[in-house]
């Protein structure tokens, strides 16, 4: 069973689960395809979420409402907020991320140092403990693998990323915590409430660094 963290007459919001695909391959039902069982509808995707990334994903329940959605996200209307744990120091504990992505080995990508076209992150971090920080990263632009390349390029891939070189565990910790935006003309400020859990006590460090909600923080500077 999928949670529906919010259902709208036009939309629902649905919490991902880890490992689960957004398009249906190998004999694995998608998404989608799971949901429309589940409610016995007709459902449209808005935007994606990688197969090892959890979290909040829109979901809309007709072509019209489809269209509007992805209008906003095309017009970068809708802030999105990730949390990420990631078991190394970082070269920074808070700011911006900013470079270009050019494609490395094994579908891999890297950051550099060029801004044609760059790849735009914001972020903050804490620490859960001796060796592990959380990450709260708002991207700003919407590039494959954006928020894995900005961290690993901070000197500490996402815990469980074996792609990226990060240190193995069960999963990827990389979670879709939160979704701001605008939709006719009234606002939705939506957050997650299964963020790593049990895995980690992360509500204490949520609430420490103010981090509940997003969207009133003042977040690095873009230059």
């Amino acid at each position: 069973m999928i949670n529906i963290v919010f259902e709208h007459k036009d939309w629902l919001i649905v919490d991902k689960p880890e490992g689960l695909n957004f398009h249906s391959e190998d004999n694995e039902a998608s998404l989608i395809v799971l949901l429309e069982k589940q409610l016995g509808c007709k459902l449209w995707p808005v935007h994606r979420l990688d197969k090892l990334t959890s979290g909040l994903l829109i979901v809309a329940k007709s072509k019209q409402a489809c269209a509007q959605l992805c209008e906003l996200f095309a017009s970068r209307l809708v802030e999105k907020y990730y949390l990420a744990v990631v078991s190394a120091s970082l070269k920074k504990k808070q700011g911006l991320i900013k470079g270009d992505m050019e494609k490395s080995r094994r579908g891999a990508f890297k950051l550099v140092k060029t801004q044609n076209n760059p790849a735009i992150t914001q972020f903050f971090s804490a620490s859960i403990k001796p060796g592990l920080r959380l990450c709260l990263l708002k991207p700003k632009t919407g590039k494959t693998h954006q928020l894995r390349v900005a961290l690993k390029s901070q000197g500490s891939a996402i815990l469980g990323d074996v792609l990226y070189s990060g240190e193995a565990a069960k999963r990827m910790y990389l979670h879709s915590y939160a979704l701001s935006f605008t939709y006719q003309n009234e606002i939705f400020e939506i957050v997650s409430d299964s963020v790593f859990e049990p895995d980690f006590e992360l509500n204490a460090v949520i609430e420490e660094q103010k981090w509940s909600q997003p969207w009133l923080i003042k977040w690095p500077l873009i230059k």
